[in-house]
């Protein structure tokens, strides 16, 4: 007979996921085990696997959830009545605060993401994308001169550049605060959007 699922899973799949994490992104997914991540978890392997049947299982459950608690803290926090300069503001302190502690899950995901299978990479870009669109709304409601234009989307990247690469080099305690770095990353990119200049006419191939 299958095992069911104990009351409690949802605290135990959450602890199982962290201590994933931490294995996968700290000492690197290839030499990463299954035992190792057992150990830090303080599960047996058996329990493990009865959650997750193997490690590409594990990345993907990393990734999705730290993708979806970003979307949904997006989603809450967004808010469409503030002037888009605010809005903008708001949505990177609320990125920025969601990272805090992620650290492990940002890096499982950008070295992670390439090892899944096609269907798992697919869901995850489709949450990427949502999150993506969200900010690129914003940016065209801070220079509507963006609208159609292809530069849209690379300044939305450029702006999760700022963000997503904060683990890097942000440690706590140091010279400057989270909040700190969100309201620079914002005052840099704002000056910089709203004044990017009109996009020059380019000639059509071949004249």
């Amino acid at each position: 007979m299958a095992r069911t699922r104990a009351e409690d899973f949802p605290e135990k799949q959450r602890a199982i996921l962290a201590s994933a994490a931490a294995v996968l992104g700290g000492g690197g997914i290839d030499k990463a085990s299954m035992a190792q991540i057992a150990e830090r978890a303080q599960v047996s392997k058996a329990l493990l696997y009865h959650y997750y049947p193997g490690k590409e299982a594990l990345i993907f459950a990393i990734i999705h959830a730290h993708l979806c608690e970003l979307d949904a803290a997006i989603e809450a926090a967004d808010d469409p009545a503030l002037p888009p300069p605010e809005r903008l503001r708001r949505l990177v302190h609320t990125v920025l605060e969601t990272y805090r502690d992620a650290d492990d899950a940002h890096r499982v995901q950008i070295n992670g993401t390439p090892t899944l299978p096609e269907e798992q990479r697919n869901a995850i870009h489709a949450i990427e994308r949502r999150i993506l669109r969200r900010f690129a709304t914003v940016l065209r409601a801070i220079n509507p001169a963006l609208d159609a234009d292809p530069r849209l989307m690379p300044a939305t990247l450029s702006l999760f550049g700022m963000m997503n690469w904060v683990y890097m080099w942000f440690r706590e305690g140091g010279p400057i605060t989270r909040a700190d770095y969100a309201d620079l990353a914002t005052d840099l990119f704002l000056d910089g959007l709203s004044n990017l200049p009109e996009r020059p006419e380019r000639p059509e191939r071949g004249r």
